[in-house]
Formats: structure tokens, C-alpha cells, sequence
């Protein structure tokens, strides 16, 4: 119960059951939380990281060293730990890639935040400092952006760059880093990709070998019949969005039937309905038919004899994505079909896979989409590698639209501590200090990068340094343990935006902790 005298008489200010932290607790408390969260995840830093289990209250496992899908996946109460969950998701909602990272720089602001405080600095100055700080990160960033232009090879090393070590060998990140460019390429449209436009399908079964580039869709949707054709080579597609049935009246009404052949009518009228709606989409054309309601049955077998491939009930997702890749659009009426309502394909196909059945439509030259169809041996191996994928995707997605790349490995890391130390030397009063602790926040970076691959981490940031003064050079992991060496030598690359929206969020998270002094339970 917080109380407040007025008058010579203590006044109430929040009710009984109210909790109430202030001051150095408050910060202390908010600080350590920030803290252990950044911890969890900073040991699943780089190529060498360590995996987590995540176990949930139903037994269900999962295994992974992408940041954001830890942070989601732990049950987190404290609300200041729960900021630097939101640090990740902003980050993987952004760039998709860069969540431990970005996680790791907020913790450790906080961190040397937490020492700032202890020599009296006020809260103000700290988030000021860190505030230039920024600006002057985000200008080294930008020095360090490479020359050139971005080509395939470029997007493979970026791809291959942040997929290593994320369920995935060598090996197999380098083919795979092939595959996703080919994909976002294929989608590529005035120097432009939207991420949304390369989907990702996982089966398990097979091994990562087996992973295929599908142009266009591959969807878990079943035909109406099993005698309906199974492989249509050049297919005229439709996609119905009403049900292929029986019209319901508007208005309720009863029909006396009192002789059999008034009831034969009925039927044979109903019949008719059913049959002029199958003969419609056969008249147009039509080889393949994707209806977002239901296909009556009369309509299915009438189809099915037709040679026409049907499925029923297809979701929307689904749907947007065949009207994408065929080039179709929605069919209110199939009594009154127009030819540009229509889409086609190079080849419509089912397949079945560890006993499920697929649909598979590919090409056809109005296809905006693509699909990365992923295998796997289990279901663990197959979600770590759907994840890693995605966060390749995301990263030649965003250096395509970007253009401009930096050096990985911890170079860039280096670069934007070098420039924080030279510009604090510049700046007067304790804000100075506060630029200088936002370098060593930088630099536990690229030592977290040391320690993870099995190189003393004072001694690796040292030869760090020495070794940029004159050049460039990042922690490369080699064998049991890693080296110093050029990045850009070895592929090591990753998009600038990736490191940008990292110093942005973590310098975000970080200035709005450290200024809380108060927290009070609200109902």
C-alpha cells in the first residue's frame, strides 16, 4: 500500500493488494531480468552456437538455437524480460534474421547500463549517450558496406552465412543457400522481392537432399474422386469460390410431392442443376478445378468423367496462393465463365508423401510464387531446418530490396566499436562514458562469437582489433576451433539491414528499461 501525507493525514494511493518496486530496486530488478533473458540465448551465437530443449507443460520438445523461437517458447512473466522477447520478434518480423543478436546487444547495454548507474549517472544521460551512440553505429554500418554489386554468388554467401549451424551441415547450407536464391530470383520483380512470395512446405521422410524448388504451389489438399486424373500436363485451372452443388433458396419454402412422378421431376431437375455446372466448366475448357466450397457429388462424378481434376474445401491461403501461381481469378458463376477468369499451369500433379497426399502446381507464365517443398528425417531436424531456411529467405530478401551487404563474423561488430571509441573522445560530459559503454556492449559481440567457437575471447578480440586496424577480419570457424581472418574471403557475409534494425531494437529496448524507476502493479 502506497501512501502519500496531504494535509497531516496519510493519504491512500493504491489499493491493498498493490505491489510496488522503486528506485535502485526497481532498476536492479528490471536490469537482471533483461539480463538472464540475454544469457539464455547468447551461448547460440554463430556457426558453433549450442542448441536448446524446450520442453513444454504437455511433453511436447523443441529443439533449436534461433533466438526468437526460444524466446517465444519460454514462459516469461517479468515484464522487463518480456521487452527484450519483443526485441527479438521485432527483429525476426523486420529482417527474419539477427534475433540473438540483437537480444545479445540489449542485454548487454543493460549491462554496462547497470555499471553507469552504480558511478551516479543519471538514467537521462545514460539513454542520451546511447541514443548518440546509435547514430554513430548506424553510420559505421554504413561505412562498412561493401562494393559491388549484389550478385547470385553474393546472395548464396548470405544465405549460406545465416543458415550455418541452424540444422544444418556445410554442405547442405550451400546447396540449400542455392536453392533459396534461385527462389527469390524466380519472384523478383523491378529489383524487388516480397518474402510472402516464396513459401516454405516441410514433409518429413526424406533426407535435406531431397529438398526441391517447386515454381509455384504445393498445398496439402485431396482431389474430389479418387478416378479423377492424378497428372495434367498443360491444365486450364479454375478456381471456383462457391459450392459445385445444389443452389439454396433464399427464403424457405415446401414442395408437396404426391406422386412418384412429381418426385422423379425433383430429382431430375436437381440432376440438371448439377449437370449444366459440370458441362459449363467442361465447355470452357477447364482441366483442373479448385473450389473453395463444396463439390456435390453429382458435380464430382460428372467432372471425373469429363477427365477433370477437382478438389473441394481448399482454404483460403491456399487458394490466394493457386490464384498466384496460375494467374486465375475467383469464379462466382460457372454457368458464365470468361476466358481471362481462367489460369494456367505447366503441370498439375498429385503425389503422395509418407502417406499424405499433395497437389502440385507448377509453372505457368503468370506465376508470382514459388515453393520451397523441405524434407527431413524427423520431425526435430525437419523444424530447425524449416526455420534456418526461412531465416535464408529472409536475408536475400533483404539483400535484394537493400543492396547493400557487410562483412559477417564479427567484422562489422569490430568496425562499429572502433568508430563508437573515436567519436566518445569527442563528446563532453558523462555522456562520453556512455558512448564508451555502448562500444563494449559491440565488442561482446564478436566475443561471444570467440568464446562460441572455442577461442579464448580476450585473447580473439584483441588479435580482433589488431587485425582491422590495417584491414579487415573476423572469427572464422574452422575445424574444433576458429581463426582470424577476412570474412569476404571466406563468404561470410550478411545484409546491412539485418545489422541496422539489431542496434536500432536493442538500443531501443535498452533506453526504455534503464529509465524506468517505478513498477507498480496495475490491475
Amino acid at each position: 500500500m502506497a501512501q502519500q501525507r496531504m494535509g497531516g493525514r496519510p493519504m491512500l494511493i493504491l489499493g491493498e493488494d498493490s505491489e510496488r518496486t522503486s528506485g535502485e530496486d526497481a532498476q536492479q530488478s528490471n536490469i537482471n531480468a533483461a539480463k538472464a533473458i540475454a544469457e539464455s540465448v547468447r551461448t547460440t551465437l554463430g556457426p558453433k552456437g549450442m542448441d536448446k530443449m524446450l520442453v513444454s507443460s504437455g511433453g511436447d520438445v523443441t529443439i533449436t538455437n534461433d533466438g526468437a523461437t526460444i524466446l517465444e517458447e519460454m514462459d516469461i512473466e517479468h515484464p522487463a524480460a518480456q521487452m527484450l522477447v519483443e526485441v527479438a520478434q521485432a527483429q525476426e518480423a523486420d529482417v527474419g534474421d539477427g534475433t540473438t543478436t540483437a537480444s545479445v546487444l540489449a542485454g548487454k547495454l543493460l549491462a554496462e547500463a547497470e555499471g553507469l548507474l552504480e558511478q551516479d549517472i543519471h538514467p537521462t544521460t545514460i539513454a542520451e549517450g546511447y541514443n548518440d551512440a546509435e547514430q554513430i553505429a548506424l553510420d559505421a554500418i554504413a561505412d562498412a558496406v561493401l562494393e559491388g554489386e549484389i550478385d547470385d554468388e553474393t546472395l548464396v554467401s548470405v544465405a549460406e552465412s545465416s543458415m550455418t549451424g541452424k540444422g544444418t551441415g556445410g554442405v547442405t547450407a550451400g546447396r540449400l543457400a542455392k536453392e533459396i536464391v534461385d527462389a527469390v530470383r524466380q519472384v523478383e520483380q523491378d529489383g524487388a522481392v516480397t518474402a510472402a512470395d516464396v513459401s516454405v512446405l516441410a514433409k518429413p521422410g526424406q533426407s535435406s537432399t531431397a529438398t526441391e524448388l517447386v515454381r509455384g504451389f504445393v498445398g496439402d489438399v485431396e482431389p474430389v474422386r479418387e478416378d479423377m486424373p492424378t497428372d495434367v500436363e498443360d491444365p486450364t485451372v479454375a478456381v471456383v469460390d462457391v459450392d459445385l452443388a445444389q443452389r439454396e433458396s433464399a427464403f424457405d419454402a415446401e414442395y408437396n410431392i404426391t406422386s412418384a412422378d412429381q418426385f422423379n421431376q425433383a430429382v431430375e431437375a436437381e440432376e440438371s442443376t448439377l449437370a449444366e455446372q459440370a458441362q459449363a466448366l467442361a465447355d470452357a475448357g477447364v482441366d483442373v478445378v479448385f473450389c473453395a466450397g463444396d463439390v456435390a457429388d453429382g458435380v464430382a462424378s460428372r467432372l471425373a468423367a469429363e477427365g477433370i481434376l477437382a478438389f473441394e474445401n481448399v482454404g483460403d491461403d491456399d487458394l490466394s496462393s493457386i490464384l498466384r501461381s496460375t494467374g486465375a481469378t475467383r469464379i462466382g458463376d460457372v454457368t458464365n465463365i470468361e476466358d481471362d477468369e481462367l489460369g494456367n499451369a505447366e503441370r498439375v500433379h498429385l503425389d503422395t508423401i509418407e502417406g499424405e497426399e499433395l497437389v502440385f502446381v507448377e509453372g505457368g507464365a503468370a506465376t508470382q510464387i514459388v515453393t520451397l517443398f523441405v524434407r527431413g528425417g524427423t520431425d526435430h531436424v525437419l523444424e530447425e531446418l524449416e526455420r534456418a531456411i526461412q531465416d535464408g529467405i529472409d536475408v536475400v530478401v533483404a539483400a535484394v530490396n537493400d543492396q547493400e551487404v557487410v562483412p559477417g563474423a564479427g567484422a562489422t561488430e569490430i568496425i562499429v566499436s572502433s568508430a563508437l571509441r573515436d567519436a566518445a573522445s569527442g563528446i563532453s560530459g558523462r555522456k562520453q562514458l556512455a558512448v564508451e559503454a555502448f562500444a563494449d556492449a559491440v565488442d561482446s559481440l564478436p566475443r561471444t562469437l570467440a568464446e562460441n567457437t572455442g577461442m579464448d575471447p580476450i585473447d580473439a578480440l584483441v588479435d580482433l582489433r589488431a587485425a582491422n586496424d590495417g584491414g579487415r577480419a573476423g572469427i572464422i570457424a574452422e575445424g574444433e576451433n576458429g581463426r582470424i581472418a577476412d570474412p569476404v574471403e571466406h563468404g561470410i557475409l550478411d545484409p546491412a539491414e539485418v545489422k541496422r534494425e539489431a542496434v536500432e531494437s536493442a538500443t531501443e529496448a535498452a533506453t526504455m528499461i534503464v529509465r524506468i524507476d517505478d513498477v507498480i502493479s496495475a490491475e
